[in-house]
């Protein structure tokens, strides 16, 4: 009887997630005695409707690939299931041979990953299912980090780098950059290393983890355009007020996906009407998970780590966990890949410490610069200006 391997995507893409993907397919090629490697064509709804494709007889150069493409090669999904659904899920595996399942994802997913397990242990099955993390957001609990953040964190920090340089040339207006994370500002708070070997930084930092007083804010402004005539200022796409409610009000929800409101066109317009003074909003939103060109190093080899070992592990009979990072040392950086119990990681939401932000909550400090300096690979361009 085969063995077959199935291979999942959940949420939304990063710029390594396939790299996860090719240590996965790799090793599966190397290890895997008998059966087939197969993948779920977006997601859980691609399993559920049995639309699987078959990677066992990719060539290599078009797998090595992977490690420079964008998205997900398999497709992804947001599926909201249920009991019914998770079971279905188990019947479909058992029917299609599958005996080892990887998910790849972030908190939905690992929750997904788990409720899995459980249905597959309900139904007596001996299927082995493991969770391989990935998120640009850096909210999945336990982990130091996720493969993706580094990537996300490298792109915010060179690009808000670039705008500042382009600010300080013609320095005429508050430039309101928002960054993508709902409750986590771990990507926003990377801004902060544009400033990093001398290079030109933001002035204002707002994260979620800290509410937002719009008063407070428009001070901070005031208070720098005494000094100075160009400003740049980095808000997450999830800032709240003291009561817990966003700045600027969803446009939708449906589940965990939230549609925010523009909350950087939102606070341009506060300078502009309480200030009179110009100013911009820009909004990356999904550049900033699809730049191949600022892949992280540190991010693609984590990546391909966290799926090669992945598949090691449950080819060998370990199930019910996720691969995680620990780091050893930050000089010279290393981290060294463990697992943990998938329970620790479900819908379990890791947020930026309060020793990472200021006490005026308008900005980071040494100590988050410290833990996310190594992982952007090497520095940002150095940049010069006469002016």
């Amino acid at each position: 009887m085969d063995e077959n391997l199935l291979i999942m995507h959940g949420g939304g893409p990063t710029a390594v997630i396939n790299c996860s993907l090719y240590g996965a397919v790799t090793e599966a090629k190397k290890r895997l005695k008998r059966g087939r490697i197969l993948a779920a064509r977006n997601g859980t709804g691609g399993l559920i409707r049995e639309e699987l494709i078959d990677l066992t007889e990719v060539a290599e150069a078009d797998l090595e690939k992977l490690l420079v493409t964008p998205g997900s090669a398999i497709g992804t999904s947001r599926d909201q299931l249920n009991e019914a659904e998770y079971m279905r899920m188990a019947e479909i595996l058992k029917r299609h041979q599958i005996r080892y399942v990887l998910m790849n994802g972030g908190n939905g997913t690992m929750d997904t990953c788990g409720r899995l397990f459980l249905a597959c242990r309900k139904q007596g099955l001996e299927i082995k299912v493991m969770g391989i993390p990935k998120t640009m957001d850096n909210d999945i609990a336990v982990t130091d980090h996720s493969p993706g953040f580094p990537s996300a964190a490298r792109f915010i920090a060179e690009s808000v780098r670039e705008v500042c340089a382009d600010v300080r040339g013609l320095p005429i207006h508050v430039s309101v950059i928002e960054a993508s994370g709902r409750n986590a500002g771990w990507i926003t708070a990377a801004s902060a290393l544009a400033a990093d070997q001398g290079g030109p930084g933001p002035d204002l930092i707002y994260l979620p983890e800290r509410p937002f007083d719009e008063d407070a804010f428009i001070e901070d402004v005031k208070e720098l355009l005494k000094v100075k005539k160009g400003i740049v200022v980095v808000a997450s796409e999830g800032l709240k007020d003291a009561a817990g409610k966003p700045v600027v009000e969803p446009i939708f929800t449906v589940g965990r996906a939230t549609y925010f409101g523009d909350v950087g066109a939102h606070l341009a317009n506060l300078v502009i009407r309480r200030l009179g003074y110009k100013a911009r909003s820009e909004k990356p939103g999904l550049i900033g998970r699809a730049s191949i060109r600022l892949q992280s190093p540190v991010d693609r080899r984590e990546a391909i780590e966290a799926g090669a070992l992945a598949c090691r592990e449950v080819l060998s009979g370990t199930t019910g966990k996720m691969v995680a990072f620990r780091r050893v040392c930050d000089r010279p950086y290393r981290a060294e890949a463990f697992l943990v119990d998938i329970d620790q990681v479900m819908m379990t939401e890791r947020t930026v410490p309060d020793s990472y932000i200021n006490a005026r909550g308008n900005g980071v400090t040494e100590a988050f610069m410290d833990w996310c300096r190594p992982l952007l690979g090497a520095d940002l361009p150095e940049m010069i200006s006469f002016n």
